[in-house]
């Protein structure tokens, strides 16, 4: 992880006899996408809030370091680029996304919208931020991954609709690769309020490290897989 290859005869014959058995498999089991090894050298950048930036927290103990060492266990060695600000809306976001993606990139997480929904901000203005991302990446050739998240009750039903679909419908309509909902694994055994004790900092808005541990080891297959196509 980056921070900001003769024989002759019976050997011939073996060789050969494996090459055929190994591509039967591979053809049985409909393998055809790449292996942890071949995503080595992309570049994957973190676009998002606090969540993303490793708010309250050590250096090495944040969402893009814990990921990258997650990746680079499982074989894929990825220059992660963290693309955090504390505090950001969908707004902000879409403001430095252009700047933002000035070099080549392979893949981006696209985790906003937190705080749109902390600050009872309209829906309909989030959906219309993250559409625009969304337009921009894809307009690039670069694979995304959208992070989701699932609004309170306290805005009403209606209000938490309107912001839990949004992500569902753009995941959908630019068929990227879609987790659904941040603090799924942070949740209580109820699997409605957050596990303030075990996973989150004092404040109870952002998770401490064994939080994002938990969430990077959910998160990460999604992240291989969006690697990989």
């Amino acid at each position: 992880m980056i921070f900001s290859s003769f024989g002759y005869g019976l050997i011939s014959r073996y060789c050969n006899a494996l090459a055929l058995i190994l591509f039967f498999i591979m053809f049985q089991t409909g393998v055809h996408s790449q292996t942890p090894a071949e995503t080595s050298g992309k570049t994957v950048v973190a676009f998002g809030d606090s969540l993303t930036q490793g708010y309250g927290l050590p250096a090495e103990s944040g969402f893009v370091p814990q990921l990258g060492a997650w990746l680079a266990e499982q074989g894929a060695q990825v220059r992660m680029i963290n693309a955090g600000v504390s505090g950001d809306t969908t707004a902000g976001g879409l403001a430095r996304l252009d700047w933002t993606l000035v070099e080549p990139v392979d893949l981006v997480i696209v985790n906003l919208g937190s705080n749109d929904m902390l600050r009872g901000l309209d829906p309909g203005l989030a959906h219309d931020n993250l559409e625009q991302i969304l337009e921009r990446l894809e307009a690039r050739r670069i694979t995304t991954l959208l992070v989701g998240h699932v609004g309170p009750l306290n805005y009403g039903a209606e209000y938490k609709e309107r912001y839990d679909s949004a992500f569902q419908e753009l995941a959908a309509r630019y068929d990227v690769e879609f987790y659904p909902f941040y603090f799924e694994t942070l949740m209580a055994s109820d699997g409605v309020t957050p596990d303030l004790q075990n996973y989150f900092q004092a404040d109870g808005l952002h998770p401490n490290a064994g939080g994002v541990a938990a969430v990077v080891a959910d998160m990460g297959p999604y992240v291989l897989r969006a690697l990989n196509r």
